[in-house]
């Protein structure tokens, strides 16, 4: 027998995995149907009743479901118990249980049995449809490339052609079930039981009653339609006066889920004319500062508050529970503490998933805070919907007895069903409990007209198509996607608010009596610093009483007076009134704490071994910071201005910023942290907003624009925003000068507006993506920026927890949390601190000599001549090819030019270069407009080049105090016209009175005005230029160790090292492969002067291996050749893989017996060396084991192993050991592929494969040659089913991907072949589709090995007449008749002294020029030759 069965219910479970008796779990019966059937398909019986509800109510989504009512069930329902009495009676004949999806039912029915205290009878063998048809429906898009569940309409459908009717009623679906359940059996899918054929088996319908939705009448959904109907025509007189205030709205803070930025969103209420505006993100409160800061701006009162995720247990994270949506809004400064605890606590402890909190939290700190019902997803709304009253009703109690008078009803009507119901119940709850109620538009987009971008937003965001069938509420299925159901979920206006409530203007009014409970506060404050420990001996008892710092200043003193001893030989009169100014200016400004804390750390870090860098920014200008060892560079020797880092008249807090090798920088970190807790110090947040071009990809994705079209778009946006670019579209002279009249680009903007206009897929994707281009769509963690509080940080700020790290963030940016009162230091990690430090330990070990890079002699020679020949590859700041040729130009020779520079080589300054340049070599006047001038211009030739320069200037020749001049600095850096015109005639009439020419007083002031906006702060340079200096003494005294450094510390970039490779090469220093022998983890230098490349850079070495390796080297010397190598390195950390990749990469190749292919290869029937060598070690440990269980000793068994005999075999040719080489490395060390074709390559290309990174700087260009060899390729379809391939070469310098398309493809595919080498010709110009665009455009593929035959003609050798001797002569008849050829063979003779030169034909040898010929021409001195 087969009882098939189905069951309607009050929602679903929360856990579908709990077992049937966790009662609370599983939803309550609403209908049973069943049908008995023997096992040929005859009906023996069939049932179906509705239940009546007793203790509980039918949710409103349920009845939208099955269609059966509270009221309903309750006028036709049946008792319980009775029903579960005559299904037992036939479940007890069954043999089966069949249904769809029947494990669901058994517990929802056997669950009543629980609740009923009855036996459980669902005990037969369960025969579920959708298992048993998986296969046959075959339907794609299932887990893990399986096949999916099939519904119980489409297993219909492939059965029988045809869906059914009425889904969704018990009966119904019974019958639906059998009829699938025997039609699988007929199929041949479902074995009948034994003894019956399939012919036998015929299925029996019986005959059904009306479907419960023929009764069911859905009264919501018209009074949903009913509601904004009526809003139109409502009569709001009496609510004129009355003010309202949307206290439900969303920020795009809440990220990727509303577009209102915080601007817009006050901008709007200021439009409405509201007196205040809430701001309720979902689970974070990042854009709290922001709101508050703009809305008192703008003199709207600011409403703060979050929608929290109300979960269960907000630490539970074995299943997933996003809880309720709960909103709180913030009565005061106390209720805004408590929001920030709570924001805090669901993004560190409750996070999963998305941030959570739970109920025992909200209790602890529900203080001065309201709470609502909130939305459609408050716990509240949802039981009603999903749950019952009965359980509404219980939680609405609960928030009452929790908030008392601070509890509000909170009612939305946008039009949906689902509100209406919500809304009915909630009234009902709030008349009965005495809860006042009021009205709110949960907003999620400022305006109507932005509902569009909102719904591609929530694309974006869950990686939807927008043409996708969406839904809002209840299960979706992969058959729809989340979306809002209209347009209604805006900011709307009062006079909207007050129409939609028009039968309500008690709820209106109620939002007023809201918005007076709650206190203005601004969140901004001074800025607190965490206590800092000072001496028993400094501390002053009225520091206890008043909260000074006297204690404070008298330790800064202490230790600034202590250091100064050290740092200067003599304290001088000037030194002292130095210190002594800036003690008292920071004492004046009050924050003697910011440098004791800043010190305490940097000391510390030096005595952890971590490098320091001499300073940054301003911070360098402070002889204080100097003494106390914060800065290395001495202010008062260059010159660098105090009053640049710390103004004595403006009290504002110093910024200083420390460079750490990247190293050791989290060595500080966690030095902090210990010192203050990690309660107290945190990371700060970033945002990541939607730029433009982004904007754009993501809308074009979501609107299914082809993904060409969408790059296209996405190339077409200048660098200007999308709002302000089309807000400058009607204005040619404006947008013309935003892009500083570039033909190109306002061509492209041109463009962009054009196709904005249109009414295609293009233009609606643009104007989509300026509605979004802003919007907050990833969060990060700000590289450097560290805060440290006085207390726990969440009782200043809400936090989160940082990505990747176990330390918390704030959730407020860098650009407000000094404004929030939070200290913020920058711990920065340069690498080139890091790689001076490496330098170092190698010049230590292969040298034995201890540098100090603090103490490197500025006037080194060797230093200045390395930069004067420009060979500043590696130099810190001085390496870009620009940099390079101004330093063989300039030929510094005194560290000022460094530092000038340093600042000069930026966008602007950088057309001084050559005036500076001039100046320094005499061939250009140097002019002071005044004499006063001259000292301090003195140093960059005349040329005002630093901040600085200004400030020293307008003291010295107007009397400007320090303050002032620092001012100046300021508005002239930052263009503040305002500021400049107050101080111009201050400083024409101040200058004047000292006896300057007016006239030339106003040059100098607009000199400034041009020139102040890009001087730079020499400090900073001064700072920076000494790193590079430091870098250059290395590089130019221990070039290989240096170089070196360089490349371990750019191990893990291919690029990188490839390129500094290349540097080694031209520099003449060998960089070898990884030895066992020499090698260490990064890349040293040996004995030799020659580079060796790190073990740690090969693929699948392992550290622990290598670190076995080097660890058993160092202490008992090098490996005598691989059988040793293998029995001395212990075999736990070194496997059979690890040596594969040594032997690849050529580590083994210190073992000279042996070549690489005997390691990786062996004969059949043999075992290859590392296996053998493997073998070896273990049957040598066996020996020693046994000797040391020996009874005699050691004296049995101590036969020596003796030495597996290898095959010999042929070593791998040199492209195929380059090629694994390159598998496990990275790269090529030991040669080139293309080194067979360097002849070819020198003479025939003339662009190499990075260079078409840069097509604007080829378009030029006639015929553009290059080569290289092929390392990847496909063979590709576009979505219009054309066929084109992608083509990857690889040269000495990097590689480039060619896209062939239509006839190119066909024409070259036949190159698509890896390992090719080829050579290729072409030009750029622009794309056929986008002419402003460009693109290479091939012309023609040759294969580099048939381009010596087919383009050398000929050989010119060019030989110094003094160098032409007999001796000479010999040589090269000798190579000319070692290599005889076509090619023809001409000589040069030069003689330099008479400046003629003699061309000379060969008639007597032709060449082939091949490259073992060029090899030993090369190994000439004297000959220089040219292929023709």
């Amino acid at each position: 027998m087969y009882l098939i069965f189905d069951t309607e219910t009050t929602g679903l479970p929360r856990d579908y995995n709990a077992p049937m008796s966790d009662v609370d779990n599983w939803p309550r019966l609403v209908q049973l149907a069943w049908q008995l059937h023997d096992s040929k398909g005859n009906l023996i019986s069939n049932h179906n009743y509705i239940i009546r509800p007793e203790g509980f109510t039918i949710p409103y989504n349920a009845e939208k479901v099955h269609g059966i009512s509270t009221k309903r069930a309750l006028a036709e329902g049946h008792d319980l118990k009775q029903i579960l009495g005559i299904f037992e009676g036939d479940v007890q004949k069954a043999t089966y249980l069949v249904g769809h999806n029947v494990e669901f039912d058994v517990n929802v029915t056997g669950s009543e049995y629980y609740r009923a205290e009855a036996t459980m009878p669902l005990t037969a063998k369960q025969l579920d449809t959708k298992d048993i048809s998986t296969d046959f429906c075959a339907l794609p898009g299932g887990r893990g490339g399986k096949f999916k569940w099939p519904t119980l309409t489409e297993l219909h459908q492939k059965l029988f052609g045809k869906g059914f009717g009425d889904a969704h009623d018990a009966a119904y679906d019974v019958d639906a079930t059998a009829r699938c359940f025997f039609g699988l059996i007929t199929q041949g899918v479902q074995a009948p039981v034994d003894g019956i054929t399939i012919q036998e088996v015929i299925y029996e319908a019986p005959e059904l009653e009306e479907a419960n939705f023929a009764q069911a009448k859905d009264t919501q959904k018209s009074a949903a339609k009913d509601v904004l109907k009526q809003a139109g025509k409502a009569d709001i007189s009496d609510l004129k006066d009355v003010p309202f205030t949307h206290l439900h709205v969303h920020s795009q803070y809440s990220v990727l889920q509303a577009t209102c930025e915080i601007p817009a969103m006050i901008a709007r209420a200021k439009e409405l004319g509201m007196p205040a505006i809430a701001m309720t993100d979902h689970g974070n409160m990042m854009g709290a500062f922001h709101f508050v800061k703009e809305a008192l701006a703008k003199d709207i009162k600011p409403i703060l508050g979050c929608e929290f995720n109300l979960c269960r247990d907000r630490k539970n994270k074995s299943s997933k529970d996003d809880g309720y949506q709960t909103v709180l809004l913030a009565k005061n400064k106390a209720g805004y503490h408590n929001l920030a605890k709570l924001a805090s606590y669901a993004n560190i402890e409750g996070f999963y998933y998305l941030p959570r909190i739970d109920k025992e939290l909200l209790v602890q700190y529900k203080g001065d805070l309201i709470a609502t019902t909130g939305g459609l997803w408050g716990e509240i709304p949802f039981l009603i919907l999903n749950v019952g009253d009965t359980q509404a009703e219980e939680a609405f109690v609960w928030y009452k007895e929790q908030f008392g008078e601070d509890f509000y009803v909170e009612l939305n009507r946008h039009g949906v069903p689902e509100e209406e119901k919500v809304n009915e119940v909630l009234l009902e709850f709030a008349k009965k409990y005495d809860v006042k109620y009021f009205a709110a538009n949960n907003s999620y987009y400022s305006l109507k007209s932005d509902a569009k971008a909102h719904d591609v937003l929530l694309c974006v965001k869950d990686g939807e198509l927008y043409d996708k069938p969406k839904k809002y509420i209840g299960k979706r299925g992969r058959e729809f996607r989340y979306g809002f159901p209209n347009d209604e979920f805006y900011i709307k206006t009062p006079d909207e608010m007050k129409k939609l409530f028009a039968d309500m203007p008690e709820a209106i009014e109620c939002t007023n009596e809201i918005t007076q409970k709650i206190e203005t506060y601004k969140l901004a404050r001074e800025v607190l610093l965490p206590a800092f420990e000072i001496p028993e001996e400094f501390k002053h008892a009225e520091d206890e009483v008043d909260g000074g710092k006297r204690g404070e200043n008298a330790f800064l003193r202490h230790l600034t007076y202590e250091g100064a001893k050290k740092r200067y030989k003599e304290i001088t009169p000037e030194i002292q009134e130095r210190l002594d100014f800036e003690l008292a200016t920071i004492q004046n400004t009050g924050y003697p704490g910011y440098f004791l804390i800043v010190q305490d750390f940097i000391v510390e870090a030096r005595r952890m071994g971590v490098s320091v860098g001499p300073g940054r920014g301003s911070a360098a200008g402070s002889a204080v910071a100097y003494c106390t060892s914060i800065t290395n560079i001495d202010p008062i020797a260059y010159n660098l201005l105090f009053e640049r880092f710390l103004n004595p008249d403006r009290v504002s807090l110093p910024d200083i910023d420390i460079d750490f090798d990247d190293e050791g920088r989290q060595s500080v970190i966690d030095y902090v942290i210990k010192k203050y807790g990690s309660n107290q110090v945190a990371q700060i947040i970033t945002y990541g907003t939607m730029a433009a071009k982004s904007a754009i990809r993501d809308t074009a994705r979501v609107l299914n624009l082809p993904l060409a079209e969408a790059g296209r778009l996405a190339n077409l946006v200048p660098d200007i925003k999308l709002k302000a670019l089309f807000g400058l579209a009607g204005n040619r002279a404006a947008l013309s000068e935003k892009l500083k009249g570039q033909g190109e680009l306002i061509a492209k903007a041109d463009e962009l507006i054009r196709i904005s206009k249109g009414q295609d897929e293009s233009a609606k994707t643009i104007n989509q993506a300026t509605m979004l281009e802003g919007s907050v769509r990833n969060l990060g963690i700000h590289a450097c920026g560290v805060i440290i509080t006085p207390a726990d940080i969440t009782n200043y700020v809400p936090v989160a927890l940082a990505k990747d790290s176990d330390m918390v963030c704030t959730q407020f940016d860098n650009s407000v949390v000094e404004s929030a009162g939070l200290l913020k230091m920058d711990f920065l990690g340069l690498k080139t601190l890091t790689l001076i430090k490496t330098a170092i330990r190698i010049v230590k070990e292969r040298h034995g000599i201890e540098l100090d890079a603090d103490h490197f002699p500025i006037d080194d020679v060797k230093t200045y001549e390395l930069f004067q020949r420009g060979e500043t590859v590696g130099i810190f700041q001085y390496e870009s090819a620009g940099m390079q040729k101004y330093m063989r130009e300039l030929k510094p020779t005194v560290f000022a030019d460094l530092i000038a520079m340093n600042a000069l080589y930026r966008p602007g300054p950088l057309a001084y270069i050559p005036s500076f340049i001039k100046r320094k070599h005499g061939t250009e006047p140097i002019e002071y407009d005044l004499d006063d001038m001259q000292e301090y211009l003195e140093e960059t030739y005349g040329i005002t080049v630093y901040q600085e320069q200004v400030m020293l200037l307008s003291q010295k020749l107007a009397g400007f105090t320090k303050g002032e001049a620092d001012v100046l600095r300021k508005a002239m850096g930052k263009k503040q016209k305002d500021v400049l015109d107050k101080m111009k005639p201050k400083f024409v009439e101040q200058a004047s009175a000292k006896g300057h020419d007016a006239k030339k007083l106003s040059k100098i002031w607009t000199d400034w005005e041009a020139f102040a906006s890009y001087a730079f702060n020499k400090s900073h340079s001064t700072c920076y230029a000494w790193i590079a200096y430091q870098t250059a003494y290395l590089k130019a005294h221990y070039p290989a160790e240096y170089l070196a450094s360089v490349l371990s510390n750019n191990m893990n970039d291919i690029t990188q090292v490839t390129f500094f490779m290349e540097e080694c090469k031209r520099a003449g220093i060998p960089v070898l492969g990884p030895d066992v022998n020499e090698s260490k983890n990064g890349f040293t230098v040996n004995a030799a002067g020659e580079i060796r490349f790190g073990m740690a850079a090969i693929k699948g070495a392992g550290s622990a291996a290598v670190n076995a390796i080097i660890e058993e080297r160092e202490k008992n010397g090098p490996y005598k050749n691989i059988f040793e190598f293998a029995k001395r390195v212990s075999s736990k950390a070194l496997n059979k893989k690890t040596m594969e990749a040594l032997a690849m990469a050529g580590g083994f190749d210190c073992f000279p017996p042996h070549h690489r292919r005997q390691y990786l290869e062996a004969a059949d029937n043999d075992l290859n060396l590392i296996e053998k060598a493997t073998k070896y070690a273990q049957k040598v440990q066996q020996e020693e084991d046994s000797n040391q269980v020996s009874l005699f000793g050691g004296g049995a068994g101590n036969m020596e192993v003796p030495l597996p005999t290898i095959a010999p075999m042929e070593p791998f040719t040199q492209l195929q050991q380059l090629n694994i080489e390159k598998e496990v490395v990275g790269l090529y060390i030991s040669g080139h592929p293309l080194d067979q074709f360097r002849l070819e390559i020198e003479s025939f290309t003339n662009a190499t494969l990075p260079d078409l990174n840069d097509l604007e700087g080829l378009r030029n260009r006639t015929d553009i040659k290059l080569a290289g060899s092929v390392s990847t390729f496909a063979h590709r379809t576009t979505k219009n089913g054309k066929p084109f391939g992608t083509l990857t070469l690889e040269d000495y310098q990097g590689a480039f991907t060619f896209f062939l398309f239509g006839d190119d493809y066909v024409k070259f595919k036949e190159y698509f072949m890896p390992g090719w080498f080829l050579f290729i010709s072409g030009t750029v110009a622009g794309k056929r589709w986008a002419e402003n665009e460009l693109e290479f455009k091939i012309a023609n593929i040759t294969l580099l090995d048939e381009i010596r035959g087919k383009m050398v003609k000929g050989l010119r050798v060019n030989i110094d007449l003094d160098d032409l001797t007999m001796d000479l002569m010999d040589k090269l008849q000798a190579i000319t008749e070692k290599y005889k050829g076509d090619a023809k063979l001409y000589f040069d003779v030069i003689d330099r002294k008479e400046n003629i030169a003699l061309e000379l034909f060969s008639q007597r040898f032709s060449i082939n020029p091949s490259s073992e010929m060029i090899k030993e021409l090369k190994e000439i001195p004297e000959v220089v030759y040219r292929v023709v």
